[in-house]
């Protein structure tokens, strides 16, 4: 029982770390976008696309284009106050991403340590109870 709950501790753990480094790496990316002006251009681009056939029966064309809308204009504001300024953004959007990580981390280690004490105490348990009597 206690290799499965390391186990999965392990994939829960290597999967955080994995949407921590990408949160890293996309965040400098896009910030990186809105300094050179690229996004607005990627944004205008995008808000032009059609929800393909096969997609309308599971979105609702309208709802896409709300939030296509929504986003260009999150887009546009972000281009307009942010051009000279993502650098000094990205100096503590990185660390914020990492602190967050090692909350997380450690909301995942305590439910395992946890898990691993009380699986040690049932076995204890189970192995004494079913210990045949002597006379």
């Amino acid at each position: 029982m206690k290799p499965l709950i390391w186990g999965f501790f392990g994939l829960l753990a290597l999967c955080w770390t994995g949407l921590a480094v990408a949160s890293v790496e996309i965040t400098e990316w896009l910030l990186s976008m809105v300094a050179s002006g690229k996004v607005t251009d990627t944004a205008t681009a995008a808000r032009q696309w059609s929800v393909p056939d096969w997609l309308a029966s599971w979105i609702n064309p309208s709802w896409l284009k709300a939030m296509q809308q929504a986003w260009l204009g999150m887009v546009q504001w972000l281009g307009q106050s942010l051009p000279s300024s993502s650098s000094g953004l990205m100096a503590w959007v990185t660390p914020l991403v990492w602190t967050a990580w090692v909350f997380g981390m450690l909301c995942l280690l305590v439910p395992a340590v946890a898990l691993h004490w009380l699986s040690g105490r049932l076995k204890t348990a189970t192995s004494v109870r079913n210990t045949p009597l002597s006379r």
